[in-house]
């Protein structure tokens, strides 16, 4: 037996469609996004009234970003 991450039939198991989490950062701000199911994009973490998670008053906190972290 094997140890299982180098097992090749174990590894077929994840199907090839898999989607892959990574971190998209707004490239205005450099705040890290999460992603928005609904929207189809990513949002500041709690934006209040065009401010960050952290205070800062940024123009694209309210905004819709997209994979690359531009606000669109």
């Amino acid at each position: 037996m094997t140890y299982p991450a180098f097992d090749v039939e174990t590894a077929a198991v994840v199907p090839a469609t898999a989607d892959v989490t990574r971190t998209v950062v707004c490239t205005s701000c450099g705040c890290r996004l999460n992603r928005a199911e609904d929207l189809a994009g990513w949002l500041h973490f709690s934006p209040a009234s065009g401010r960050d998670a952290r205070g800062c008053l940024v123009d694209c906190a309210d905004k819709v970003h997209d994979a690359r972290g531009k606000s669109l």
